[in-house]
């Protein structure tokens, strides 16, 4: 299965195989398959930005399954 034959299934697929999906996308990460990723300058500041706020607060955050969960009671499955 090509690139664009899997892009046109993806909306066809349930909330849990595309969070599947995204599980294994982001343990690739690991592997250094996102190292050649281009970010902007204003994109790098952002997250560098972001974890600077988490590090000062870290209490802030709330755990993946929380935001999922309020996430699909708002916009479904």
């Amino acid at each position: 299965m090509g690139k664009s034959e899997i892009l046109t299934e993806l909306p066809n697929l349930s909330a849990r195989e595309r969070r599947e999906i995204l599980d294994r996308l982001l343990q690739l990460e690991g592997d250094g398959w996102l190292d050649d990723a281009d970010l902007t300058d204003d994109e790098c500041q952002l997250i560098e930005s972001r974890l600077e706020a988490h590090r000062q607060n870290p209490d802030a955050a709330i755990p993946w399954e929380d935001a999922e969960a309020k996430l699909i009671a708002r916009f479904g499955q």
